[in-house]
């Protein structure tokens, strides 16, 4: 038997639908999973099989069969975990394979079938809304899912309770979007003495969006007046609020699902690498720049940084 369950690929800020199918074949005991998969996904096998375990239920002693299809994407992440158990779960007729299909799942197992949190999931939650299906997510994760649209959310904290949402017997609550903050910011302009010129400078800069190169000696205030200069600009809007969440939730440091409508302000120290300035790697990550998108980003001493001067 083949079941099939719908998943996402992040490609940088865009997630790109994959689909998991198994087989559940007669043959010797074997689990595979194909589909040019990092590490981190084939592990997924290992956790899987503790989780169902932790359920008391075991694998069946024929081939299993994993494969990510498009098989020339990519696939790195452990928010694979859970579509794979899904489909597993489905292939061996423990929950309805047809009714999977209306869902997209993402989500990291634990050893004792906790549904984790893993990055990404607003991304997923858009893409799910494109696809106008639901989304299947770790139950942490629920309020920053709510905010992509009104498509059906399961924010499931474990396996066990997620099958019996599916089967009807239990019923998982619905997410709340998570709130929506405007903090005061940690500097503002009216601690800053004297500075007339400096002061008017930044707010040019704030108005036409505007590099600004300041130069003075050590403790003439350039750091205090560049911490200022978020507190000068105009609140996010709610377009502009979701692609700054979008970045953090890639970046996995979006909390609770709490959208901050403030500016962000990032201050690399000089020491950092470029790739820690402009993201990347084997498993793409935003970078300081990309942190600072819509914000601010700050390089004191800008000569030290490397490759930039």
């Amino acid at each position: 038997m083949v079941s099939l369950v719908r998943t996402v690929a992040y490609l940088g800020l865009e997630a790109r639908g994959v689909e998991v199918q198994c087989s559940v074949a007669p043959g010797l005991p074997k689990f595979n999973i194909v589909g040019l998969a990092d590490k981190a996904v084939g592990e997924s096998k290992e956790r899987v099989r503790a989780a169902l375990s932790s359920m008391g239920l075991a694998l069946p002693p024929k081939r299993i069969t994993i494969n990510l299809s498009p098989a020339d994407l990519p696939k790195e992440g452990s928010h694979y975990d859970l579509p794979i158990a899904l489909a597993l779960l489905a292939a061996m007729g423990v929950t309805d394979a047809e009714q999977l299909g209306d869902f997209i799942a993402v989500g990291e197992l634990a050893l004792d079938a906790r549904i984790v949190p893993s990055p990404g999931v607003l991304l997923a939650a858009i893409h799910a809304s494109e696809q106008e299906v639901g989304l299947i997510c770790p139950r942490a994760q629920g309020s920053e899912a709510r905010w992509a649209s009104e498509v059906p959310i399961c924010a499931a904290p474990d396996l066990a309770s997620l099958l019996n949402h599916l089967k009807g017997t239990q019923r998982l609550p619905d997410p709340q979007p998570g709130e929506v903050a405007i903090e005061p910011p940690a500097a503002d302009l009216k601690m800053v003495k004297g500075q007339e010129t400096a002061k008017r400078a930044l707010e040019i800069a704030a108005a036409g969006a505007h590099n600004l190169l300041m130069i003075g000696p050590p403790g003439a205030g350039k750091s205090l007046l560049a911490s200022c200069l978020p507190g000068i600009l105009p609140p996010l809007t709610p377009g502009e609020a979701l692609e700054v969440s979008m970045v953090q939730s890639v970046a996995g440091t979006l909390e609770d699902g709490r959208i901050s409508r403030n500016r962000p302000f990032r201050a690399p120290h000089h020491s950092a690498s470029m790739a820690a300035l402009t993201g990347g790697g084997l498993k793409v990550k935003p970078g300081e720049v990309s942190l600072a998108h819509l914000g601010v980003l700050f390089l004191d001493e800008l000569p030290e940084f490397h490759g930039i001067m």
